[in-house]
């Protein structure tokens, strides 16, 4: 059976949608420079919402601040703009909070990339024959 998809997770849908357009046209804010709305929590009142986002050339939340302080400010216009177009009975108050998983995931992915070069670098210094006959397809008339 399929699953159900809940209110609460329609509403954050809702809001990604609509406030990366907002902030994308409407806001002109210097601070707030090219920011992508990453993901919307909402609460199961359908009260508040916090809203994660990415900004470009920002990877920690000290960097993101001015964006933060930006975004939080706008939260007056930006709650009006939704009522107007949304269906809603209430549009939730909105907390911007900077997402810096994305910043952190690519971290991890730079250690990553380092270690397993290393590794590399490390079997091919202990053992360069075996690593050139590994590299190596085995002939028909070899196999025995």
């Amino acid at each position: 059976m399929a699953r159900e998809y809940s209110r609460q997770e329609r509403v954050g849908d809702y809001l990604q949608r609509e406030l990366a357009l907002l902030i994308q046209r409407e806001l002109r804010d210097p601070r707030i420079g090219m920011v992508s709305i990453t993901g919307v929590d909402v609460s199961r009142d359908l009260a508040h919402a916090r809203v994660f986002f990415t900004r470009i050339g920002s990877d920690s939340a000290e960097d993101a601040e001015n964006a933060v302080a930006a975004l939080n400010g706008a939260t007056g216009f930006l709650r009006s703009s939704l009522a107007r177009d949304a269906s809603m009975r209430t549009v939730p108050r909105l907390r911007f909070q900077f997402d810096s998983s994305v910043g952190r995931g690519r971290d991890l992915a730079a250690l990553i990339s380092a270690a397993s070069a290393a590794d590399a670098k490390h079997h091919s210094d202990e053992n360069p024959d075996v690593v050139a006959d590994e590299a190596r397809p085995a002939q028909p008339d070899e196999e025995a």
